[in-house]
């Protein structure tokens, strides 16, 4: 079966809580420079992830340059810029690398089947699809309603349905 990772799943988790803070705080009147910022610790209590594993993540994440980082004592995380322009596949892949369904390669070098596999080009197409679909959801998708925000702050799971 495919699946995400735990970290791609809490990389995307702390990116849609960061959107959905940069639009209150955007309904607030507030400066974002300022108020987008958020600590691991607070998104990490939102969604009950590990600290220590959400910490390493928005660093991967502000390294891909997704995030920017705030030092000081109002610093935090926010996003490198819009939720809209910022897809899921870069999450994903920033997290857990390139977007493979099948591995070709093996310790030798080329697959052992090479000359004889029917399978490559079908998966390949599956692939490409999947990575199409995952490159059109962005994180602005991922998050609620602008009036159902306060209540979607106490936390909840990420979920994408087509």
């Amino acid at each position: 079966m495919l699946r995400l990772t735990k970290k791609a799943d809490y990389g995307l988790m702390a990116l849609k809580y960061l959107a959905e803070q940069a639009i209150l705080a955007e309904q607030a009147g507030a400066d974002l420079n300022l108020s987008g910022a958020r600590s691991a610790k607070d998104i990490a209590e939102a969604y009950h992830i590990p600290p220590q594993l959400l910490a390493k993540i928005l660093q991967t994440l502000a390294r891909a340059g997704l995030l920017v980082s705030h030092a000081g004592t109002n610093g935090g995380y926010a996003l490198a810029r819009s939720a809209a322009d910022i897809s899921t596949f870069e999450v994903i892949r920033a997290i857990d690398g390139p977007l493979f369904i099948t591995s070709c390669i093996t310790i030798h070098g080329a697959c052992d089947l090479a000359g004889h596999c029917t399978i490559k080009e079908p998966l390949r197409k599956v692939n490409d699809s999947i990575t199409t679909l995952l490159s059109g959801i962005s994180v602005a998708d991922l998050t609620e309603p602008a009036d159902h925000l306060p209540a979607a702050m106490a936390g909840g799971l990420v979920s994408i349905e087509r």
